[in-house]
């Protein structure tokens, strides 16, 4: 486990980094532009991609920290989500959006129930 911790201490830094830039690294590095935002699938109430991005981080975060600390991690990242879409209010060339705000919220809820399935069925 200590391998999994590191892994996601380094995707959450590089996840931060990636949020908080003034514009898409990731749009810069496929599409040569700062502007353009890679999308993944259609929206609909949330934004898709901040749900696969925040299941993706979260599941990592869970498989890390859920045996010893639980309420720790998931606090965490409700809170990161909530305040790495708020930052984008003040932050150049972003822009706060509520359905970011729902779907990075909703992947971490996403993935929290996906992990708390796996681990009753588990149980059985």
């Amino acid at each position: 486990m200590p391998k999994i911790k590191i892994l996601f201490n380094i995707i959450n830094t590089i996840f931060i980094i990636f949020y908080i830039y003034p514009g898409s690294i990731l749009g810069f590095l496929i599409y040569s532009d700062l502007n353009k935002q890679p999308q993944l699938t259609s929206d609909y109430f949330v934004s898709s991609n901040h749900v696969y991005a925040f299941m993706a981080l979260s599941l990592l975060g869970l498989l890390a920290y859920y045996k010893k600390k639980k309420i720790f991690i998931l606090n965490y990242l409700i809170l990161s989500s909530i305040i790495l879409e708020i930052l984008h209010i003040v932050i150049p060339n972003r822009s706060f959006q509520y359905s970011d705000l729902f779907g990075n919220i909703v992947g971490v809820l996403l993935s929290f129930l996906l992990f708390n399935i796996y681990y009753f069925w588990r149980k059985k």
